[in-house]
């Protein structure tokens, strides 16, 4: 492992929020050598209060990466069939991927396993630290808490959610509007367990959904048609039992809920990712509706381009441009997850044959099965693993694109091959003539099978360029553009930034 150079005071990164985001991102920095700490206002959460549900298969792939998705996956439930609009199915089975479903495991076990890592790779975790103040330098970021005292850092980010301190501190706006008001929320036990791995409905009486924890609690979600009631109006678990006998046919004998509240659901996206040495990711740069589960898999791929980028810069192969990349490539993801979660809010939490909600579900429902019956575009955009990235004019139409999880010669799969942290160059012996050595920074590998296209894969599994020729020059000169080169930027590495 190298080890960044850094002022005395100073720390290389400070990540503020230990959800999933923040906690991936700091984990993934330690791992390449960075000095983080990690600031999270709040003491430990008691897994009774988790938010998230669902890991996508483009998240499973990231964790994947690291090690990490066998332990999550056996913590947690695969659903290959989702459910949207009460009569449209998503079939995740097609998609080709080693993970063809969504996973149905509690946010806590996320966290759990995310921190667990980035502990081991010399994260320094403080909790009760909530940032009060911050002001930016030349060369640093220094952070003030109320009780724990003052921070500095080469860089700080913000992933402390959707109320962002640091997102607010910084001036970056955050425009959008409450889409969605008075949800019912409770954790509770069922006497009659119910045989899928999510159970979901709406009709003209609602919306309603049964999700398990997986340790015998389940998460009951409802709202009722029309309910536009705060979230401080009083709710009983009489009331949310009888919004799932009308919607979803039975209350499968709902008792002894542990908690149970209100909330809304806004729709909002920071205007920017990026101010000077200030970066946010995660529900700190965009949040949406829990529809289709995908703001924390969202949230997790925002760290996973972040983090690799972050690391080349601190270790000097790469200068600002790369993590002005960042925003360019991910704040166009979170605009789509937008648009997604709020069509299938809109479809499915409102109740239909009912004035304006009738075309708004006419519209969708139609715009969603078109997707799914022509091109399979719904299961790809909401898995992630159809997410591409902005390639430049004149590129290989692979460029941007989620590399597929290729076998190697060597036995490994590509997602095994990346837990280096490294760039992977797939390329077919028989072109190997660029003799282009293995680096700290690249790996270079042979296909287990034809391949017809040079590959050069990022860290975070996107394609970074390929060629169906192999042409050397330009292979040379795609490594120097994504700072892996051989020559100058190695060198300067060597001298100035990174010890052995």
């Amino acid at each position: 492992m190298t080890r960044m150079t850094r002022a005395a005071d100073t720390q290389d990164v400070l990540v503020v929020g230990a959800g999933p985001t923040g906690l991936l991102l700091a984990g993934d920095l330690a791992a390449a050598g960075a000095r983080v700490t990690l600031l999270e206002r709040r003491g430990r959460v008691g897994a009774d209060r988790t938010r998230a549900f669902a890991v996508h298969a483009r998240t499973l792939e990231v964790l994947d990466a690291r090690g990490l998705a066998d332990e999550l996956v056996a913590l947690g439930q695969a659903a290959p069939v989702v459910g949207l609009f009460g009569r449209l199915e998503l079939d995740l089975r097609r998609l080709r991927t080693r993970f063809p479903f969504v996973l149905i495991t509690p946010q806590y076990n996320v966290e759990g396993l995310l921190e667990r890592r980035a502990l081991a790779v010399g994260v320094r975790i403080v909790r009760g630290a909530e940032v009060v103040a911050l002001r930016q330098g030349a060369d640093r970021v220094v952070v003030e808490t109320a009780d724990v005292g003052g921070f500095g850092a080469a860089y700080v980010v913000g992933c402390d959610g959707v109320r962002s301190t640091v997102r607010r501190l910084t001036g970056i706006g955050f425009p959008g509007r409450s889409v969605v008001r008075s949800v019912m929320l409770a954790d509770v036990r069922l006497t009659d367990v119910p045989a899928d791995a999510v159970t979901t409905n709406s009709n003209e009486y609602g919306f309603a959904s049964l999700v398990p924890f997986g340790d015998g609690w389940y998460r009951a979600i409802g709202r009722a048609a029309g309910d536009d009631r705060p979230d401080d109006a009083p709710v009983s678990p009489a009331e949310l039992a009888a919004l799932l006998r009308r919607v979803l046919g039975s209350d499968h004998g709902m008792h002894d809920p542990r908690w149970i509240s209100r909330f809304h659901s806004d729709e909002r996206q920071a205007v920017r990712y990026r101010v000077g040495r200030v970066l946010l990711a995660g529900d700190a740069a965009h949040v949406h509706s829990p529809a289709g589960g995908i703001g924390m898999n969202t949230g997790l791929q925002d760290a996973a381009n972040l983090g690799w980028k972050l690391a080349a810069v601190l270790q000097g192969r790469a200068g600002e441009p790369l993590l002005d990349s960042y925003e360019q490539e991910r704040h166009p993801v979170g605009r789509q997850a937008l648009r997604i979660s709020g069509t299938i809010t809109r479809g499915l939490l409102t109740a239909p044959g009912r004035g304006p909600a009738r075309h708004v579900r006419a519209l969708a429902l139609p715009w969603v099965s078109r997707l799914n019956a022509r091109t399979a575009l719904a299961e790809r955009l909401l898995s992630g693993v159809g997410i591409s990235y902005p390639a430049p004019r004149g590129s290989h139409p692979l460029t941007g694109r989620r590399a597929p999880d290729i076998r190697l010669a060597c036995g490994q799969r590509l997602y095994e091959a990346l837990r280096e942290g490294r760039f992977v160059l797939i390329v077919q012996p028989l072109i190997q003539g660029s003799h282009v050595p293995q680096t700290r920074w690249l790996r270079v590998a042979a296909p287990a099978g034809p391949l017809h296209s040079t590959l050069l894969i990022r860290p975070d599994g996107h394609i970074a360029w390929a060629s169906d020729t192999g042409d050397p020059r330009r292979l040379r000169a795609a490594l120097e553009h994504w700072s892996v080169g051989v020559e100058a930027g190695l060198r300067e590495a060597e001298k100035t930034k990174v010890r052995p």
